[in-house]
């Protein structure tokens, strides 16, 4: 439930005759908080506050006070969703209402500095984000769950598991993901060199609008391929959720992402595991991700799309949920015990892969 808010300590008020700059407007966190730089807007923000309230809308409070939003739809077996950097829970929708349509309970929530969260100044690395994770995972009580992560959820999902084990898990599916280790080192060749990090927190720092319009428009679904059909809507879409993320927290989350080491998470996966990756993913590229970690998870299977890119739960979201649903109802890795082959196993030949070009 959103906290209770006094209008006696919160300032409501705004001068009508101030005129805010960029600066001012870039200290306002929270979407609702920037509908403050139009005084007349006001009511409306403590009537949807209050609304909130009435309607117990879905937060929880980590141990240092940082708000997790999150979405609950549908009744069923459970499947938690983590998504990727820098969007938020509205980036599952196609694969929530479907699998929701089947019967499954769906959950989502948006990760601590993304989307309708907190923007805390700390707790921007794996160990939080998995905390946060088990945090909610605990408070709904949730049992034999189905954790999918996406990308950089696909890290939070594997250090979730390296911290607080699978007591709770049943199933894991790793989409496009970042395990086991996205950066190039004399022990990790085939990772990324640091530069293609750096250029990420140039981006991000300059004019972070821009940089997310043209990695949507560009690599991340693939747009920059011959015959790409990617809509504007989607880039659209893309851009907004990263300018709903707060500014420091999705600059920290890059080192997240492309500095933690998961393999010693991935090697304490015991249910059975999902791998999905495009052989054309230019932002994770599929040897150094997606191949890698299937050769450390037991008793995992991958499945490589060939052609598709890292942003696949949108382009292939139909293959994708037929994918998901199949696992999901597949009885030999249903019960949460070990399915009989000891090695993973991968479908789906994949042609060569291709170089990331961030």
């Amino acid at each position: 439930m959103h906290p209770k808010l006094d209008p006696n300590t919160v300032q409501w008020g705004v001068n009508p005759n101030y005129v805010f700059s960029e600066n001012d407007a870039s200290s306002v966190f929270t979407p609702w908080r920037r509908l403050l730089l139009r005084p007349k807007l006001e009511l409306m923000v403590q009537d949807l506050f209050s609304q909130a309230e009435k309607s117990d809308m879905h937060m929880i409070l980590t141990e240092d006070h940082t708000q997790i939003y999150y979405k609950d739809w549908g009744k069923g077996s459970t499947v938690v969703f983590s998504h990727g950097w820098p969007l938020n829970s509205d980036s599952w929708r196609d694969q929530m209402l479907f699998l929701t349509s089947k019967g499954y309970r769906c959950i989502a929530h948006d990760r601590r500095g993304h989307g309708r969260s907190s923007q805390p100044r700390n707790g921007n690395d794996m160990n939080t984000y998995a905390d946060d994770l088990a945090k909610l995972i605990k408070t709904l009580d949730l049992q034999r769950i189905v954790l999918i992560g996406f990308s950089a959820g696909g890290g939070e999902v594997a250090r979730y598991i390296g911290r607080h084990g699978t007591k709770r898990v049943a199933k894991v599916v790793l989409i496009s993901a970042v395990p086991p280790f996205m950066l190039k080192t004399d022990a990790n060749p085939d990772g990324l060199p640091m530069e293609v990090f750096d250029e990420i927190r140039r981006g991000s720092s300059e004019d972070r609008a821009e940089f997310y319009a043209e990695l949507a428009s560009g690599p991340f679904f693939g747009a920059n391929r011959p015959d790409a059909n990617v809509s504007q809507e989607l880039v659209d879409s893309f851009t907004f959720q990263g300018m709903q993320a707060g500014p420091k927290n999705t600059f920290d989350c890059i080192q997240a992402f492309s500095e933690t080491d998961f393999t010693k998470d991935l090697k304490k996966f015991d249910v059975p595991t999902l791998i999905i990756h495009g052989d054309d993913d230019q932002i994770v590229p599929i040897d150094a991700a997606g191949r890698a970690s299937a050769k450390i998870v037991k008793n995992s299977k991958l499945i490589v799309y060939s052609g598709a890119p890292h942003g696949l739960i949108y382009t292939h979201k139909d293959k994708l949920n037929a994918d998901l649903l199949s696992f999901l109802t597949d009885r030999d890795g249903g019960t949460g015990e070990p399915v009989s082959t000891p090695h993973s196993v991968e479908l789906d030949c994949a042609v060569e892969p291709k170089q990331s070009i961030i």
